[in-house]
């Protein structure tokens, strides 16, 4: 497999992954039963997903020396700033009742700068 190949599935991962613990993180919200431990490990795989990418996808220009779109950049960088936002309001009291509604948007946005990445990486 190619770091090419790696890359793109690594991307369809992190939106099919993100979307998965987005919805059910919002069901969650309203649904107390789906309040279980896997749901945090499912959220953490997810989001590390959008490190592991931008990590091969930095190899990948640097081996490869494929040209960079740079908004194909920053939707990748901009997923691993939103884990990073999501991961500091875990604690915030104003979030505390929230939290599986943060984590459910917060899922889902990551998910659409997945696609939005994927669609510039495309065209």
């Amino acid at each position: 497999m190619t770091l090419r190949e790696i890359h793109h599935a690594l991307a369809w991962f992190l939106i099919l992954a993100n979307a998965a613990v987005g919805v059910w993180a919002l069901a969650a919200q309203y649904v107390p039963v789906l309040r279980v431990r896997p749901l945090w490990w499912s959220i953490g795989v997810a989001e590390l997903s959008a490190f592991v990418i931008a990590i091969v996808g930095v190899l990948m220009v640097d081996r490869d020396g494929i040209e960079l779109d740079q908004f194909h950049a920053l939707y990748g960088f901009s997923a691993i700033v939103a884990v990073g936002i999501l991961y500091s309001y875990r604690g915030s009291p104003f979030v505390k009742d929230k939290l599986y509604l943060l984590y459910g948007m917060g899922s889902l946005f990551i998910m659409g700068l997945g696609i939005r990445a994927m669609y510039l990486g495309t065209h």
